[in-house]
């Protein structure tokens, strides 16, 4: 049987030929590629290891929030998308088992209605939850990594494990766990207890991101990760004097300078183009060698 026809075959996989994948990202760099949407826990694991028999690789795709497609992906795209119950948000708990294809958003509403502190640490963030734990997503407020307590994790062989979290599971923007090919999908998170104050902070939160940053336009987020903690990338670009600087329909934020905005059909190489052009500058005038924060397929 070809792998196509495999994939067709396996119950809550839905599989789309050359599919526009634009959508899947938040920059909304045109892109085509073939799909597979998976609706549960049991078709992945069938799916994995189909794939690594055929030796097909694949790539997953949440929210899209901190990825960048090539105009034509060779890997099979993976995207998740779970049920979830949305009144399982409806009462305070504990700690909180949840699956990798939620968005951050559900989470922030509830930490906001319950006060629940240590939540405020990923306010804004346009993500999954699988996506956000996959690269310890954060902002100025702290990092989800010290939120989670357990990662359920689907192996290339369809084996499903757990993951205990430690201290030492993750770093800045990065996990210390997951293995290649595996795909997280849920989760367990814990809080540090309530207070009415957090709803107010993470309000105040949201407010100070949309003045400064271009979160109503189409962007990846932060491009590159900051040298230092007490050295921003943005400011550094700022300083350069490249906010506004422009390659096609792509644009250096003005809002923000660590932000590359969409502004028109812009492609691939424009967008690594200009991403050599800021690297290059930082390099050159502060002997800095800027780390992409952006996730690039083959990069």
């Amino acid at each position: 049987m070809k792998l196509e026809e495999a994939i067709v075959s396996i119950p809550d996989c839905v599989f789309s030929k050359d599919a526009d994948l634009t959508k899947y990202t938040t920059m909304k760099l045109y892109s085509r590629g073939d799909l597979v949407e998976v609706q549960n826990v049991e078709a992945l694991q069938k799916l994995l290891p189909l794939l690594t028999t055929h030796k097909k690789k694949y790539l997953v795709v949440g929210w899209g929030a901190n990825q960048i497609l090539p105009a034509v992906c060779d890997d099979l795209i993976i995207h998740l998308d779970f049920s979830f119950d949305t009144s399982y948000l409806d009462k305070l708990r504990e700690e909180y088992i949840l699956p990798a294809s939620l968005g951050l958003n559900h989470l922030t509403a509830h930490a906001v209605k319950y006060g629940l502190k240590g939540w405020e640490v990923f306010t804004g963030i346009p993500a999954s939850l699988g996506g956000a734990i996959y690269m310890n997503a954060g902002t100025n407020l702290g990092e989800i990594g010290s939120l989670v307590k357990k990662v359920s994790i689907v192996s290339r062989d369809g084996s499903l494990r757990e993951e205990m979290i430690t201290r030492d599971s993750f770093s800045y923007r990065h996990n210390h766990f997951l293995r290649e090919g595996e795909v997280i999908v849920g989760a367990t998170l814990i809080h540090q207890g309530t207070e009415p104050a957090v709803s107010q902070k993470i309000k105040d939160y949201l407010e100070y991101r949309k003045k400064t940053q271009p979160l109503t336009t189409k962007n990846c987020g932060c491009v590159f990760k900051n040298p230092h903690k007490d050295l921003q990338a943005g400011r550094l670009i700022d300083l350069m004097g490249l906010k506004g600087l422009t390659l096609g329909g792509l644009k250096v934020s003005a809002k923000h300078a660590n932000f590359i905005e969409n502004s028109g059909n812009s492609n691939w190489d424009q967008f690594e183009s200009l991403v050599s052009i800021i690297k290059s500058n930082m390099n050159c005038f502060y002997g800095i060698e800027f780390e992409l924060e952006v996730k690039i397929p083959y990069h």
